[in-house]
């Protein structure tokens, strides 16, 4: 079989290599991810705003799909945390409306579409430029969003029209309310979330979640505790996701385009994120845009399961891999387990307390505020760029209330900073000294005050449309500084016309000042834009020097060239300058006095 015809379904080239031993490893794994699935699902759909059911449909259809056309083959997709909480900051104008389902399937379809695009058109790479401070702080704010979000379930006080209302407001709600806290909604939550703790405490690999359901719901039945006011899930219908037709109309996309966006965004840097941390120790190689394909196909394809936008689950990845699971099997394995628990034990489900899941949700919500990066982000600078927008998004996240809004901020957030990062030029000044020895000092631009007979300037980094004022005023400083000047490009990674255009005025301008300028160090990528500009109609052609392949080569060069130009007769007796005395050392180099170059 040819496999380069389904370079696009990996699940091909899975078939043809799957030996028999792998099943019983995947299968294991597969057990283990829906027993932590289950939980998680249901409580994560209480997060979104919708019944627990549509976190179970999520979970099976989301998960199948995205194992078959994913890039990983230890991710594990459905429904998360922070999806859930941008699902229902989009959806809380709607939830109340008749179409409300309607409008929530139909931007899980435009998340999909969105997310096929950006695969599609070859954008992995463009998931760099969200910063990785931006989705610790957008995490970390997510987190105490849902937490506060979910105290109004764990306290059992009953809010109207909660879900048109912003987190925020909830939170102020149930603080002005604590008289109507039910005790016993209060302790089966305190009891989830000690279970969970405990379990983890005695063996991480426990079914920490799914024990701290299991447990209360024992509570419920001997004490009759619905009667008591704890709410409970009810009922949950026994079959597979049934498949409904998308309603497609301009008003609806109209309604939900920004916040597919904002979601689509959010659930790829989660699944990149989570799949290159999985593969750096499986040695798997991740293709990005072959991922933003197979979390497009999961949500596609969901939307007409009655699913919400899901997106690959840290925890369920990382209980799938360290479980022994071999091959993207497992990942399908899991969503086949879940369905076979809907289908059979559906009934049960209905004895699940709220507030339980609310336990489950609360200990998730602690989990992402991820201190160690924090602590870490701030110990680098509290007032640096990475550190700004990690608090700006974290704010924005909890205090504005759309929350594709606050994903905005933070990227363009990001991006403006690294701007203004990038904006200088990372410019040495390399001197010789005026004493007896051969030596170079680095000085800053504005500290050259005197005029000597020769300066090096290494430019380095990406000069461009951005960074040329700042360039452009650097240069200008050391117009008059020397007789000689040498430009070394070595280390120039790219130029534009822009920046470029800065250092044809700034050699046009050393040479009315009638000093001499050298180019050294040009790369050959460089060659044919420095051609095209006409920057050599400026400068003398023996003045260019580029990039060769022997260390120094292009640098040594140059001093030769100024060497001439200062008329330096090597060996002659008389007095040199400094410069001169350098540039003798520099002909006879035996490779030890040019580590300045």
């Amino acid at each position: 079989m040819n496999l380069t015809r389904f370079k696009y379904i990996p699940l091909v080239g899975t078939v043809k290599n799957y030996k028999v031993e792998y099943f019983r490893k995947d299968l294991i794994a597969a057990l283990t991810v829906a027993v932590v699935a289950i939980p998680q699902s249901m409580a994560y759909a209480l997060i979104a705003g919708v019944n627990p059911v549509y976190g179970l449909y999520t979970s099976i259809v989301s998960a199948i799909i995205g194992s078959a056309f994913g890039s990983s083959k230890h991710l594990v997709t459905g429904p998360t945390n922070a999806i859930c909480l941008l699902v229902a900051g989009s959806m809380r104008n709607y939830m109340g409306l008749d179409n409300a389902y309607q409008l929530l399937f139909l931007m899980t379809f435009l998340v999909g579409a969105l997310q096929i695009t950006f695969g599609a058109i070859k954008l992995g790479k463009v998931i760099n430029f969200v910063s990785h401070t931006v989705i610790v702080g957008f995490t970390a704010g997510a987190g105490v969003l849902i937490a506060l979000g979910q105290l109004s379930t764990l306290l059992s006080i009953r809010i109207e029209h909660s879900a048109e209302m912003p987190t925020t407001m909830k939170f102020y709600y149930v603080m002005t309310h604590l008289n109507q806290t039910n005790l016993y909604a209060l302790g089966l939550g305190l009891m989830t979330i000690a279970i969970i703790l405990l379990c983890k405490r005695i063996n991480k690999n426990l079914p920490g979640a799914l024990i701290g359901i299991v447990i209360p719901v024992i509570f419920i039945v001997i004490f009759s505790l619905e009667q008591k006011g704890v709410k409970l899930t009810g009922h949950i219908p026994s079959s597979l996701p049934p498949f409904k037709m998308v309603q497609f109309s301009f008003d609806s996309f109209k309604n939900v385009f920004s916040g597919a966006i904002a979601i689509s965004i959010i659930g790829l840097v989660e699944a990149i994120s989570i799949s290159k941390s999985i593969s750096s120790t499986s040695r798997q190689k991740i293709d990005a845009n072959q991922e933003f394909v197979g979390q497009g196909l999961a949500n596609l394809v969901s939307s007409f399961f009655q699913c919400f936008p899901g997106s690959g689950s840290f925890t369920r990845s990382a209980i799938n891999y360290h479980n022994g699971a071999v091959s993207r099997f497992s990942g399908i394995l899991s969503g086949v387990v879940v369905a076979l628990v809907l289908v059979f034990f559906a009934p049960y489900a209905q004895y699940i307390p709220n507030p339980c899941l609310a336990g489950v949700i609360l200990v998730t919500a602690y989990s992402l505020v991820d201190q160690h990066e924090i602590k870490k982000v701030v110990k680098v600078g509290k007032f640096n760029s990475d550190s700004i927008a990690m608090w700006v998004t974290c704010f924005a996240t909890i205090l504005m209330p759309d929350l594709d809004y606050a994903i905005y901020t933070g990227i363009v957030l990001s991006i403006l900073l690294y701007l203004k990062d990038t904006n200088k030029v990372p410019v040495k000044i390399l001197i010789p000294t005026q004493g007896k020895e051969s030596q170079v000092i680095e000085q800053e631009v504005k500290s050259v005050k005197e005029k000597v007979d020769i300066i090096i300037v290494q430019l380095e980094g990406n000069l461009y449309f951005g960074s040329a004022s700042d360039l452009e005023e650097k240069l200008d400083n050391l117009v008059d500084k020397a007789k000689v000047i040498i430009l070394r490009m070595k280390y120039v990674t790219t130029i534009d016309l822009t920046a470029l255009n800065a250092i044809k005025v700034f050699i046009r301008t050393v040479k009315e000042a009638g000093g001499i300028l050298i180019i050294s160090g040009v790369r050959s990528e460089h060659k044919s834009m420095l051609k095209n500009s006409n920057l050599v109609s400026d400068i003398d052609g023996e003045n260019i020097f580029m990039s060769e392949n022997e260390i120094f080569a292009s640098s040594t060069n140059a001093l030769e060239r100024a060497r001439a130009t200062l008329n330096c007769g090597i060996g002659e007796k008389s007095e040199k300058s400094a410069a001169c005395t350098l540039i003798e050392s520099v002909s006879t180099f035996k490779g030890t006095n040019t580590s300045f170059f």
